[in-house]
């Protein structure tokens, strides 16, 4: 079955000024490379739809969604801040519904067997995003509003959630914390931002910091030795992958080394991971990756293994 590639023109609306460095040329980078290497003509590429009030409601405090409505400028109104790093613009509130809705529509379309698994390429990104906070150039969180949408709304009893975002997935943790029905593998630098506890000697949430320098050797080790034997053991029906792709060693924001190998090789692993218990079904979320290049052709390297081609 083909792979689904979730997006809209919203996304680019998100103006975040100049210099940031969470900008609209992330996706179209993206776009530039997988046209130049004929695979966006391979994809079965949908519109994002905006995500509902149920599907925000899932994941998010009623409190903080109205904050959210209250804060977000209107059309030709000054910029404002969600939080000091998460800038938002007049065409802000309906990337944010979008890029949530992408990640809950891209469920269902795996889920009813229209696609095989799917890629979101959406801003902002939501890993960061708590259960009652935005955070780190997250509104809300993408990634779990699609978890939340096979859990709630389909009905599936275990799905995972794994995290390779250079920066630890804080959001994602404290929203399925006390959550059994969803496993949580993240690998990231430590100490950086967020700067925030995170769970240690946990059976279900799996947090691998990894130290400033560290590349393809000590990512692969974590993923052999950690998670894959939790994964296994837990069996979830279907996996989500929160891709960030900064942990890269061309990206301005951190210092891990890892290169586009390394993503085609762990996404190989899940792949079949996924193939073992999940019927194959993955949905998988842009997070982070600031670098345009490095992040276009990690992003490539990514979707060849989900589309399975060389």
């Amino acid at each position: 079955m083909r792979t689904a590639y979730i997006s809209h023109p919203d996304c680019m609306k998100h103006d975040t000024g100049d210099h940031h460095p969470e900008c609209a040329a992330r996706l179209q980078a993206i776009d530039d490379r997988l046209i130049a290497a004929g695979i966006m003509d391979l994809l079965i590429c949908r519109d994002a739809p905006k995500a509902t009030r149920e599907e925000l409601e899932r994941v998010h405090d009623k409190a903080y969604l109205a904050m959210v409505d209250r804060a977000m400028p209107h059309p030709g109104e000054a910029p404002a801040h969600l939080d000091p790093d998460t800038v938002v613009s007049g065409g802000s509130y309906d990337a944010a519904l979008r890029a949530a809705g992408a990640v809950a529509h891209a469920t269902r379309m795996v889920l009813s067997d229209e696609v095989g698994d799917a890629f979101c390429a959406i801003r902002p990104p939501g890993h960061h995003a708590e259960r009652d906070r935005a955070m780190g150039f997250c509104v809300y969180n993408n990634i779990a509003v699609g978890a939340a949408e096979a859990l709630d709304a389909h009905g599936l009893e275990r799905v995972a959630l794994i995290d390779f975002d250079v920066h630890h997935g804080n959001g994602s943790e404290d929203i399925f914390r006390d959550d059994p029905r969803v496993m949580v593998c993240s690998s990231f630098q430590h100490p950086y931002y967020p700067n925030r506890p995170f769970a240690e000697h946990d059976d279900r949430i799996i947090c691998s910091p990894m130290a400033a320098g560290s590349g393809s050797e000590e990512f692969r080790a974590i993923v052999q030795q950690h998670w894959l034997p939790a994964l296994d053991a837990f069996k979830p029906q279907m996996l989500f992958i929160s891709a960030g792709f900064d942990a890269h060693r061309s990206d301005p924001l951190a210092q891990l080394r890892f290169t586009e190998a390394d993503y085609r090789w762990v996404t190989q692993q899940l792949a079949e991971l996924a193939q073992r218990h999940a019927d194959s079904r993955i949905v998988s979320s842009l997070e982070g990756g600031y670098e345009p290049t490095a992040l276009a052709l990690s992003v490539e390297a990514h979707l060849r293994v989900l589309m399975q081609i060389d």
